[in-house]
């Protein structure tokens, strides 16, 4: 199974930016659909982009479209969420998730490996 190490969260003014970055180890991230997911405080966690397992990018959540974009590295075994454009409303714990799925949904039971979350707070 996969394990996952998110970095590159921290603190930003709104309008700012930040470039997330999960890092594989144990297994290679090309094997999996891979998702951002984030949780901010008293909301249930939520998916913000997804991957599918053959590289194709399927899904960003509303809110983020235009403003969030996620890469898979293969040669790095990486996948990046860069932010731009960032709202307080932005603010949660950012997750990423790996899935044996082709193409994965929102629910968390669908994913067998998650990282242990990167904070982003953005201040208005």
């Amino acid at each position: 199974q996969i394990q996952l190490a998110e970095s590159g969260g921290g603190s930003v003014q709104a309008g700012g930016s930040l470039r997330l970055s999960c890092a594989g180890s144990g297994h290679t991230v090309n094997k999996y659909a891979m998702a951002w997911f984030r949780q901010a405080p008293g909301r249930e966690r939520e998916l913000v982009s997804m991957i599918t397992l053959r590289g194709t990018i399927t899904h960003y959540e509303d809110s983020v479209k235009g403003r969030f974009t996620m890469v898979r590295d293969n040669a790095k075994n990486t996948v990046y969420l860069e932010m731009n454009s960032l709202k307080p409303e932005d603010t949660a714990v950012y997750y990423c998730a790996a899935s044996r799925h082709m193409v994965p949904g929102p629910e968390e039971d669908e994913y067998e490996a998650w990282g242990q979350g990167t904070q982003v707070t953005v201040s208005s």
